[in-house]
């Protein structure tokens, strides 16, 4: 399972595509993203992240109950990792609660593995929280961060994706230029 691009490739080619094509979910797969996460960087190397993968069909079916309408594109995804933490299990250093930082890098290490992979990986905030809890069966004290829904990018546009998510799909988002949010020196 060793397809290799280097890092500045993988993050120019990494895209939220949202027209998913099934594909077969190995747990060489599972191992090789979990890998990636194991690997990210944290506040006194605490790893405060937790990942569900989930990948049964019975199981997908039940999750996506959990999403909101404007994800129903995600309904084609064969994998959806569900990433979760609590702040107790990480820094919180005059109230910055690093787990939240902390699993979102090791989210996008996942992603841009997964992109080296030739897999789409689309982290989404539109689903509810308690459900997604409650279907898994993860502990109230957890904050479930994301789902990264996980396919091969289709060579169809899906049908249900609205005209602005289309218009997404064919042509990559226009991206803030530097002089929005880079600053030297000071903020000014």
């Amino acid at each position: 399972m060793v397809i290799l691009m280097d890092v500045k490739e993988a993050i120019q080619k990494r895209r939220a595509y949202r027209s998913l094509a099934p594909f077969e979910i190995s747990e060489a797969l599972i191992k090789e993203l979990a890998i990636s996460a194991q690997l990210a960087p944290s506040c006194f190397n605490n790893q405060p992240w937790k990942f569900v993968f989930v990948y049964d069909k019975d199981m997908l079916i039940k999750i996506r109950e959990a999403l909101s309408s404007g994800n129903v594109w995600a309904h084609a995804a064969s994998l959806i990792i569900v990433a979760f933490g609590k702040k107790e299990d990480d820094c919180d250093i005059k109230g910055r609660e690093y787990y939240l930082f902390d699993i979102g890098m090791a989210c996008a290490f996942i992603q841009l593995r997964a992109t080296e992979l030739d897999l789409v990986a689309h982290p989404i905030a539109g689903f509810s929280e308690e459900k997604v809890k409650e279907i898994l069966g993860i502990p109230e004290e957890m904050k479930v961060i994301t789902l990264i829904n996980v396919g091969k990018k289709s060579d169809t546009i899906s049908e249900v994706l609205s005209e602005k998510q289309v218009e997404l799909e064919e042509e990559r988002p226009e991206r803030k230029s530097h002089a929005e949010f880079v600053y030297r020196n000071r903020y000014a």
